[in-house]
């Protein structure tokens, strides 16, 4: 593992972790909310457009996580996707293993994942993208610790047809953006991710989501401050 580089603390930024990083959709919505932002993953992350250790993410958290303000973490989501199943693909149920570390670091954290995920959280806050406007449903979970909460947002119904896994959107449709889908510019626009390629695209949380997040945990923070 790369040692991290001092945390850094400029003016009113609090460091955050993001754990499991990828392409950076999450961390890019915690940056616009205005927060320093170090990604940790175990592969090199070449499009990563904040600062970044390759790395085991469990470990890094074990041995750093306690240096930083807030921790986000999204694990593989590859155990409880629909798809990797229909493809009888194995991968590392890392949920558990990956609260265990959060829990450990004694800081407020989010662990995010899926919808095929969302019994194995604890009582998690659903986001969709209609929630934040953007053209696309993409509903991710999102669980909390270490002292921190997030309040339940108002779930639009789903009006607009979305076109199915995969293919290309209609005029007037909102996409899903998964697997081999077509229109990665398109998504791009959408998602509001224009570093991203197809691969990291396909997996992302969109920054909209965090940026949300990260925007509740500065209030709640500057509340206790000033209680």
């Amino acid at each position: 593992m790369t040692q991290p580089t001092p945390i850094r603390r400029d003016g009113h930024r609090p460091s955050l972790l993001d754990a499991f990083c990828c392409q950076g959709g999450a961390g890019m919505g915690y940056h616009w909310a205005g927060f320093d932002v170090t990604g940790v993953d175990k592969d090199a992350q070449a499009r990563y457009p904040l600062g970044f250790h390759q790395g085991d993410a469990i470990m890094f958290i074990r041995e750093y996580g306690a240096g930083f303000a807030f921790i986000h973490a999204s694990p593989p989501c590859q155990f409880d996707s629909d798809c990797q199943r229909l493809q009888g693909n194995a991968h590392p149920d890392l949920i558990g293993p990956t609260r265990d570390a959060l829990n450990a670091t004694g800081r407020p954290w989010v662990l995010e994942n899926v919808r095929g995920a969302a019994a194995k959280l604890h009582n998690p806050v659903m986001l969709c993208g209609a929630m934040f406007g953007l053209a696309t449903y993409r509903h991710r979970y999102f669980e909390t610790g270490g002292g921190f909460t997030l309040p339940h947002l108002p779930h639009p119904a789903h009006t607009v047809p979305q076109a199915k896994m995969g293919r290309p959107v209609p005029p007037g449709w909102y996409g899903q953006y998964v697997g081999n889908f077509s229109g990665v510019q398109q998504a791009r626009d959408v998602l509001e991710v224009q570093w991203m390629n197809r691969d990291g695209i396909r997996e992302c949380v969109p920054p909209a989501y965090t940026e949300w997040i990260g925007i509740q945990f500065l209030a709640s923070h500057a509340a206790g401050v000033a209680a």
